[in-house]
Order: C-alpha cells, then sequence, then structure tokens
C-alpha cells in the first residue's frame, strides 16, 4: 500500500468514525445578523479576510432580531449559531434566557462606555437613532412641510403612503413607545400609544414592512414617500443616490444598539469571540460607518466623516432616548399580541 494510499484509508476510517483529523476537516463559524446592507456589507468586506486568516468558512444566517432569537430558543439543545447579532433590547432577552457567553479578551479601552453589557455577555456594534425617512424630491415637488414631530405620522395627507415595520421589529416597537409617552403614558403604561396608533396612524399606514430590501423597494417604486426607520438604513439608502434624508423627531429618536455575542453552548467556538472583537475594532467600525451609516462603538472613528451626517454622535446625540427595556421585556410579548389582533390586521 502506498503512503498516500494508507492515508486515503485511513481517512475514509477518520470521516465514517466522525473522527477527521483537525486539519482535515472544513471549520466553520455561524453568524446570525441583519439582512440587507449589513448581509452585503459583512459578506464584501469583514468576512474574506477573516476566513482567509482564520482557515474558517464564515456562515451568514440573515434575518431580523426576533428571528434570530426564535432560532436560538429552536436550537436551544444544539446550537447551530456561533455568534448573534440583534438589537440590544432583543439581546437582553437572549442574555436573560442564557443564550450568551462572555466574550474573551475583549479589550473595552476605545470602547464607548454605552456599548458594553454586563459581564461581557454582549458588546454594541453599531448606534442608530430612530426618526423618519423621506423622500426629499417628493416633499419638495408637493410643497409638504418637513415633519418634525412624532404626532405628523397623523396628518392626513400621509394616508397609504407611510411604512412602519411591525411591533417585532424595534422600529415598530418604538413608534408605539413613543405615542405612549407622548400621551401620558410610557414603557409602564403602554395604553395610550395603542389608542394613537389605532386610531390616529393606523390609516396612514401603508403596510408594516419588517423586511429593509422591501422597504426600499417601497420607495423606490414611489409607493411609500415617508417611514419610521433608522439613521444606519437610511444612509445606507441615500448613499446609491436615492433622494432620501433622515429627520430626528423634536420628542427624541430611541437609540437602537446592534449588538454582538458569543452563544453560549456546550463548546463556545473560540473563533465566535474573535468575530465580534474584529467587529468592534476601529478599521471594521470605520468601514461600517462609512457605507452602512452605523454610529461607531470605538472612540477611535472620526465621527465627522460625512458619511456619518445622520448618525447619532455630536449635537443629534442629544436627542436620543434610552428605553426602558426592562419594563418592555417584561410586557413585549402581551404587546406583540395584542398589536397583531388589534393594529396590523
Amino acid at each position: 500500500m502506498t503512503r498516500l494510499a494508507g492515508f486515503g484509508a485511513i481517512a475514509a476510517l477518520a470521516l465514517l468514525a466522525g473522527t477527521l483529523p483537525a486539519e482535515a476537516q472544513q471549520k466553520t463559524l455561524t453568524v446570525a445578523a441583519y439582512g440587507g446592507v449589513w448581509d452585503s456589507h459583512l459578506r464584501k468586506e469583514v468576512f474574506p479576510e477573516f476566513e482567509k486568516k482564520h482557515g474558517v468558512k464564515v456562515e451568514y444566517v440573515a434575518g431580523n432580531s426576533t428571528d434570530t432569537l426564535a432560532k436560538l430558543q429552536a436550537q436551544k439543545s444544539n446550537q447551530v449559531i456561533d455568534v448573534a447579532i440583534m438589537d440590544d433590547g432583543v439581546m437582553y432577552q437572549a442574555i436573560k434566557l442564557g443564550f450568551c457567553a462572555p466574550i474573551q479578551g475583549l479589550d473595552k479601552s476605545e470602547l464607548y462606555p454605552a456599548a458594553l453589557f454586563k459581564d461581557d455577555k454582549a458588546v454594541a456594534v453599531g448606534q442608530t437613532g430612530t426618526g423618519f425617512m423621506i423622500n426629499t424630491k417628493v416633499f419638495k415637488e408637493k410643497g409638504w412641510p418637513i415633519p418634525t414631530s412624532w404626532n405628523d405620522l397623523k396628518d392626513p395627507k400621509f394616508k397609504k403612503q407611510l411604512v412602519i415595520p411591525p411591533i417585532n421589529n424595534t422600529y415598530g416597537l418604538y413608534t408605539l413607545m413613543m405615542f405612549a409617552r407622548m400621551n401620558g403614558g410610557g414603557e409602564k403604561n403602554i395604553e395610550p400609544g395603542f389608542k394613537v396608533m389605532k386610531a390616529d396612524v393606523n390609516p396612514n399606514v401603508l403596510v408594516y414592512e419588517p423586511s429593509p430590501g422591501k422597504m426600499t423597494e417601497l420607495f423606490q417604486s414611489g409607493q411609500a414617500n415617508i417611514a419610521v426607520w433608522g439613521t444606519g438604513r437610511v444612509q445606507a439608502l441615500a448613499n446609491t443616490g436615492f433622494p432620501v434624508d433622515f429627520i430626528y423627531p423634536k420628542e427624541g429618536a430611541p437609540i437602537l444598539l446592534a449588538s454582538a455575542c458569543p452563544v453560549a453552548k456546550a463548546s463556545v467556538n473560540p473563533l465566535a469571540h474573535e468575530m465580534i472583537k474584529l467587529l468592534v475594532s476601529a478599521p471594521v467600525q470605520t468601514g461600517m460607518a462609512k457605507e452602512m451609516g452605523n454610529g461607531p462603538v470605538n472612540t477611535k472613528v472620526d465621527v465627522n466623516m460625512p458619511e456619518l451626517k445622520m448618525a447619532p454622535v455630536g449635537e443629534r446625540a442629544k436627542l436620543i432616548i434610552a428605553p426602558d427595556w426592562d419594563a418592555i421585556n417584561a410586557s413585549r410579548d402581551d404587546w406583540t399580541k395584542r398589536w397583531n389582533r388589534e393594529v396590523e390586521r
């Protein structure tokens, strides 16, 4: 038997036994995160170098935050996902449910304090303000004033031209929360929010759309001209040359922290920690800011770059609102059921 044939026989037996030598195995790292520009940017600008450096194949699972959390719950006994990237509110739920392991070797010296989670169970990888996206060309042609208040979403001239993500998306949840806050309630008394949504906002809604791709299509086709969305998403669309702008409502723009955690399992993939540390590094944060308009979490990134003109940095940071996620998550399931029953029918 030749040496090559001998190795082939050994490899075949090892494969059958599930014990193929580590250097002959194809390592994979599964990352679950948002679709749209996140998907395209990470695949193009971040993953290739990581794959080459670590000899690994990165598998990307696109979906919104509640989708990713549902996958973690469904796969609880045998987790497939290695790195989960979700909105901060959903991340708090994931941590509470035990789905996140501490990030090993996280250097916090360059990170803003707001990016940090207790016990390093997660870390923010991008900051986004929540407000309005408007088609500036249509607004100018129609002579419409620029909206300045959440109450402007109730204006009858926007009938069937307004798009809001559903409540299982943080932007939809924040819309409900803001109307509650502005009408005598808040995270601990959501009733006023439901009242306004049903009576005053719902008639203007074209669709409650969760998909970033479909949201941009609705604007590009002229079906929608105003939406509730995040600074990063709006900046990414504006970067394509489409005439949109982001508006910070005067009552405040709730902050959304896109956050990452290594998924807890019997044997946490060590490359999960490396991926997360790469995502918060200054070079990657700079690239995400330029391409996606994400407010950086690394203090070494220049926040004065033109690509961050919509991001919640500098003077705009004064309009940011930090939600009470403990109160929200205690009632979120009930709110979702009620929303589906009374608002989005």
